[in-house]
């Protein structure tokens, strides 16, 4: 969160209000379809409470900034994605908690308010911190922001790792429905986010990229909060940790064949304007 809030300046959050519709339509979707659908899998595959509860708390996280890179890979829009991931981690200060305790707290009970401190702490204050030094501080926030992206990347992959290093035999004897389960979270969610932009008028590469954001969650923030807040469920973490490598495998693949769609369609369009000219 700091190192994202170390690449944003004013003219990002100047992007939300030239674009405001979509960017609403992409965080409604974020909070509307994930939680939603991660909900009905639990129920369907009747999963064990532990792994419930956190395949429903990476579904209700925000976007995470590897969809962003997606995002540039799929050769969509960058920017509204970027506008996108900030607009639904801000959102989740709220939000996060609460889809939590409504969907999960028959599971467990479930403190609001202490992931929405947890959130504060880990979100808010570290994306504030890395907005203002961006501001007061732009040349030494780039000279960071230049190696801040791999820090960011080796600190989800020790999180992630450490997960799944220290839940190693009850993850190898439970992999199958956890596979399954994440799994099937973030397809459902790249193609509803797509059909859902798609049925609402969004042409191409925006329905792309609200199927991107939609898909991919802030699973290290989801491991992290799990791993704070659900201290009696050592199992809680699983999910967001099998959610990490998943959500990557599965936008890296959609991210390919996007790219080389969007290719096609871009050299098409050159040769047609060449045809009328």
């Amino acid at each position: 969160m700091l190192g994202m809030g170390m690449t944003l300046g004013p003219q990002d959050f100047s992007k939300i209000y030239k674009s405001p519709q979509i960017i609403a339509l992409g965080v409604t979707l974020q909070f509307l379809i994930m939680p939603a659908w991660a909900a009905l899998l639990v129920w369907f595959l009747q999963l064990p409470k532990e792994f419930a509860v956190g395949l429903i708390l990476v579904a209700c996280c925000p976007g995470g900034t590897a969809s962003n890179v997606v995002v540039f890979l799929a050769k969509a829009r960058v920017a509204l994605s970027v506008c996108l991931t900030l607009c639904s981690t801000l959102t989740a200060v709220v939000l996060t908690p609460w889809l939590t305790y409504f969907y999960a707290g028959h599971y467990v009970p479930i403190e609001p308010w202490a992931l929405f401190k947890s959130i504060l702490l880990v979100v808010l204050f570290p994306l504030v911190l890395g907005v203002s030094w961006n501001y007061w501080f732009a040349r030494s926030a780039k000279s960071v922001a230049a190696f801040s992206p791999v820090i960011s990347v080796l600190f989800i992959l020790l999180i992630v790792g450490y997960i799944l290093a220290v839940k190693r035999e009850a993850i190898l004897e439970n992999g199958l429905i956890l596979l399954t389960a994440a799994g099937l979270l973030h397809m459902g969610g790249f193609f509803l986010g797509y059909l859902c932009a798609r049925l609402l008028g969004k042409n191409l590469q925006e329905s792309q990229t609200l199927s991107i954001e939609v898909g991919m969650q802030n699973s290290g923030l989801g491991a992290a909060l799990a791993t704070q807040n659900f201290p009696t469920m050592p199992m809680a973490p699983a999910p967001c940790a099998m959610s990490a490598i998943l959500h990557c495998l599965i936008g890296s693949v959609l991210a390919s064949f996007w790219s080389n769609l969007n290719t096609k369609n871009s050299t098409q369009g050159k040769i047609g304007e060449m045809e009328k000219q």
